[in-house]
């Protein structure tokens, strides 16, 4: 009995982290309604490989930072410049509480990482995309993937 309650419950765990993971071709069309495909000069490749290899399609993610800031979401947005977050001061320059940031929706995350990729330094502001994203093909993020 109590090896099946366990049971249950890891799998009720499971169901729950996994919920915060979109799917890569999920995350393509919510990006391409929302006409990111070409935004700024970057191409919809390059928002997934940004949301890959920031938060590996984690729309929940929160991670601390050694400065104390904190980065939100899909697109991990720093708390110390772009949004709002009770545990220190924030410039705030998305008007976005941090944890709108983390809604399935995407909304908040995707208005937001305009504004930061309209802005000076584009996607480099984005250190992972620097190191792992930047100047590489990366056509095959829409590999099998179907915007219609």
């Amino acid at each position: 009995m109590t090896g099946a309650l366990l049971v249950s419950l890891v799998s009720c765990l499971i169901a729950v982290s996994q919920a915060s993971i979109i799917n890569r071709c999920d995350l393509a069309r919510v990006l391409h309604k929302e006409d990111l495909d070409g935004f700024e000069g970057y191409s919809l490749n390059d928002w997934l490989c940004l949301a890959f290899v920031e938060s590996n399609f984690n729309i929940s993610k929160v991670n601390e930072n050694a400065d104390g800031s904190f980065d939100y979401g899909i697109f991990q947005i720093n708390s110390h410049y772009w949004c709002n977050d009770y545990r220190s001061h924030s410039k705030n320059i998305c008007h976005e509480d941090c944890q709108d940031l983390l809604s399935p929706s995407l909304l908040s995350s995707i208005i937001c990482a305009k504004k930061i990729v309209s802005g000076a330094g584009g996607m480099k502001n984005w250190v992972a995309w620097r190191l792992h994203c930047a100047g590489r093909p990366l056509s095959y993020w829409m590999t099998g993937c179907f915007l219609g």
